[in-house]
């Protein structure tokens, strides 16, 4: 800093000489105060971030950004009309009266059974005493709830000895759901669908049947799941086999706690799902779980080491050998998921408000709009369209996101959002040459949703044993949802029909060949 007063040095040398180490100084100042500046703003938008995770919406609405700006219009648009009626001179305007229509309650469903209850009327007039005779009636329902009951069903087995030989004859033991079981296919089916669908642990559900009179213990109850997966493992290995034979999967996986000696690790819970609903295929949907200790990349490759044709996933480094172009028995293309790539972009739109995040958001939200419109079409339609409409909107947008990016360092977050999907630019626009493959990987992600709702119910699995059992009935509740069927109630009927079901016809206990009357639907798919 220059001296004042007297202490200002005569010298012109000197005198320049303060000057510069005056300005050196500032901008010395000025640089650590803009570094500081930046570093306020990076942990702003960090905290942001993690308040989002942490407290955010657990889905991004599809039309948010545009909701607001429409909403900004609106307001705009409402002031502008407002200022117009102020400043206008008075005009009368005339409404039509009209009724306003009052809420009706829509009736009780027609299929519950009726209960009469016949309030007593009076055998007189209450005014004169004089005969009454009936007009009619009027009928007030009430929906109500009759808690479960339970029933010991006593199966007898005559038995009869022939007076001519002496042979005694008697009926076989029917079949039960589980060896030595003493649980029909009905409660069975409750305490699995309870445990694996509704996320109800084994010590809940046992709090819950003592407390209605009925002492089934934790281990009880265990051994019953174990024995219910076992005599299910054959659908499983069907529903595996149908999944694996898709032209194109869903992968994805989720993180699965188990219980270790003192501790818990982190296992993982590996989805692939076979939907050809979205390209009009005649393949019926499907899902197949497998567990894992962790998430090394070995576990995809033994999933899939039999498959060949199209996945769809994000990109996670795992599944990168199967890719490769020398793979047995041939590669896989790979899709990726643009959902991924909108989510991190979204993200910066929605609380860093980055005018860069929200347009490449726009963008990305017109591509979406077109592929609602042709979701369920053949895939050639499908193809079509998207080479007409798509194929210029992804054009435009490519050439937009790699302009942008070279004005960008490579340390801001929106160049990190851009560069996620820039480097992966051929499997993200592979679906413009194949009618099959669809823009997101929501298919599995939702097949993941109820075991991260379940997690926080039942915390962890018991054991690795456990998470396989898990990842078993999980393959079936899922894919009885995705064929619209009733996990518990389908699971009851295949519990009293698998154990003497032939092997041959196994097929029929399918979700897609199953229907609620205890009958199959028709095998011409």
């Amino acid at each position: 800093m220059i001296s004042t007063g007297d202490s200002l040095p005569d010298d012109i040398d000197a005198l320049k000489a303060a000057l510069l180490a005056e300005r050196a100084a500032r901008q010395e100042s000025e640089a650590r105060a803009a570094g500081a500046e930046a570093m306020v703003a990076h942990l702003k938008l960090l905290i942001a971030k993690l308040r989002r995770e942490r407290f955010g919406a657990s889905a991004e609405r599809g039309r948010k950004l545009l909701d607001q700006l429409e909403m900004q219009l609106e307001e705009l648009e409402t002031a502008a009309a407002e200022a117009a009626a102020v400043a206008a001179p008075e005009e009368t305007t005339t409404v039509r009266a009209f009724t306003r229509n009052k809420p009706v309650r829509a009736p009780l469903p027609e299929h519950l059974p009726r209960e009469r209850v016949v309030v007593p009327a009076p055998s007189a007039c209450p005014c004169c005493g004089g005969t009454l005779s009936k007009l009619g009636e009027a009928v007030t329902e009430t929906l109500e709830c009759i808690p479960r009951s339970f029933k010991v069903i006593q199966t007898v087995r005559e038995k009869f000895s022939c007076r001519t030989c002496q042979t005694i004859t008697q009926p076989p033991a029917p079949f039960h759901p589980i060896a030595r079981g003493r649980a029909g296919p009905e409660l069975l089916a409750t305490v699995m669908h309870a445990k694996f669908g509704e996320h109800q642990p084994l010590n809940r559900q046992s709090e819950r049947f003592a407390a209605e009179g009925i002492e089934l213990s934790v281990s009880t109850l265990a051994d019953w799941v174990g024995g219910c997966t076992a005599a299910l493992a054959p659908l499983v290995a069907l529903i595996e086999a149908h999944v694996l034979a898709a032209e194109r999967l869903h992968g994805d996986d989720t993180t699965v706690p188990v219980l270790a000696k003192d501790k818990t690790v982190t296992a993982r819970l590996w989805s692939y799902v076979r939907d050809d609903r979205p390209f009009g295929g005649p393949s019926q949907p499907a899902a197949i779980f497998y567990y894992s200790r962790d998430r090394t990349g070995e576990h995809p490759r033994r999933h899939l080491r039999a498959y060949s044709g199209i996945l769809q996933a994000d990109a996670y480094g795992g599944f990168n050998e199967l890719y490769a172009p020398g793979r047995a028995p041939g590669p896989i293309i790979q899709a990726a998921c643009w959902a991924h790539g909108r989510r991190k972009l979204f993200v910066l739109a929605d609380v860093a408000k980055a005018p860069l995040a929200v347009e490449a958001v726009r963008r990305i939200d017109a591509i979406f709009a077109i592929e609602r419109e042709i979701n369920g079409q053949s895939a050639a339609q499908r193809l079509a369209v998207r080479r007409a409409q798509v194929a210029p909107q992804v054009a435009s947008l490519e050439q937009w996101m790699r302009a942008e990016r070279t004005r960008l360092s490579r340390h801001a977050d929106v160049a990190k959002a851009m560069d996620y999907m820039l480097k992966r630019w051929a499997a993200f626009t592979c679906f413009l040459d194949d009618g099959r493959i669809c823009l997101t990987n929501n298919a599995a992600e939702r097949s993941l949703r109820g075991v991260a709702l379940g997690r926080k119910a039942w915390l962890f699995a018991g054991s690795d044993r456990g998470g396989e059992r898990a990842a078993a009935i999980y393959s079936l509740i899922v894919t009885a949802k995705l064929n619209d069927v009733d996990p518990r109630a389908w699971l009851a009927d295949v519990l009293a029909r698998i154990a003497d079901h032939p092997v041959l016809r196994l097929h029929e206990l399918l979700p897609w060949h199953w229907s609620p009357g205890g009958g199959s639907r028709s095998l011409a798919a």
